[in-house]
């Protein structure tokens, strides 16, 4: 219906003949809508999961948990969990200061900037449920095998200790009314805070939808071109942008030939391994777990690159 809605407005309302200028604004009418739309939806059933996990009850729930399930738990805790680089520093020692192990800590500072409810949303509107999932899976399994491995590096003592940082929380009982008015405020402002980047990256993909030859990037980033992977993990690695405006280019990347491994690399290099995060991250990491860090970031996001060009 909304395809159908958007191509009325470009072909009947505005006039405008077939050609890429044409197809450009129809991509951007309907995805925009349909991405939008999604996005209030999804932030307001997290916003309510959020009501039920206080900070304290994830320190509970993480502290005494074996390795190996204790990072899946932390990874999937990091999907609903508000998240970003300039939180990074105080969740990082209020999780270490509360004796949750490393590795699990880990987990989650890796899943909850790549897999969250923007993420999942706009990848829903753009590229369907099968290409989500498998983002969902391969991010989540990159976060516990991450975090595994750091927590086995014994590296405890490359954490900084800051004083006068000490993470505080505390418990609160919500009513009914007050989950649904705190869903209802948390749309308004995340989706307001998301939505200019929506704009620009659904624009830039329309661009590419209109006016990229459909064969100009099979030769470059196709499934064939072993290199492909690692180069669009050395791309994304100095951009800051968050999975709003990231993933509606990459969406018209892949609608012109990227291949998905490639798409999916790129995708997690730019959202969870980007050169600022990494520099604020180094206020409380020293070097030699930071490069830790990152070297397994890396090489992960260039294997699950690798296998699904090579399957799917």
């Amino acid at each position: 219906m909304l395809e159908k809605i958007a191509s009325y407005i470009v072909y009947n309302l505005l006039g405008m003949q077939e050609g890429p200028l044409a197809e450009s604004l129809n991509f951007f009418i309907y995805d925009t809508v349909k991405v939008l739309l999604l996005l209030i939806i999804m932030v307001f059933i997290v916003s309510i999961l959020r009501t039920y996990i206080t900070r304290n009850r994830i320190k509970k729930i993480l502290g005494k948990k074996r390795e190996g399930y204790g990072n899946l738990l932390a990874a999937l805790l990091g999907v609903p969990t508000p998240f970003c680089s300039c939180s990074a520093v105080p969740l990082f020692i209020g999780f270490v200061e509360a004796g949750v192990p490393l590795g699990v800590t880990f987990s989650f500072l890796i899943s909850a900037p790549m897999v969250n409810e923007i993420a999942i949303a706009l990848l829903l509107g753009l590229v369907g449920w099968q290409v989500t999932l498998l983002y969902v899976i391969t991010g989540l399994a990159v976060a516990v095998t991450g975090g595994v491995m750091i927590g086995r590096a014994g590296l405890e003592d490359q954490v900084k200790k800051l004083s006068g940082k000490k993470f505080r929380t505390r418990d609160f009982k919500w009513t009914k009314e007050e989950r649904i008015e705190f869903a209802k405020d948390e749309t308004f402002r995340i989706t307001g805070k998301v939505a200019p980047y929506v704009l620009v990256g659904i624009g830039i993909g329309a661009l590419i939808h209109g006016y990229v030859p459909v064969d100009f990037l099979v030769n470059i980033a196709g499934p064939d071109n072993p290199l492909a992977v690692p180069v669009a993990v050395l791309i994304g690695i100095p951009f800051y942008a968050n999975a709003a405006g990231t993933i509606p280019i990459v969406s018209a990347l892949m609608d012109k030939g990227m291949a998905l491994g490639t798409a999916l690399a790129l995708m997690m290099s730019i959202t969870a391994l980007s050169f600022p995060e990494m520099m604020i991250l180094r206020s409380v990491l020293k070097d030699k777990l930071l490069a830790v860090f990152i070297m397994i970031l890396a090489v992960s996001f260039v294997l699950v690159g690798l296998l699904f060009n090579a399957v799917v």
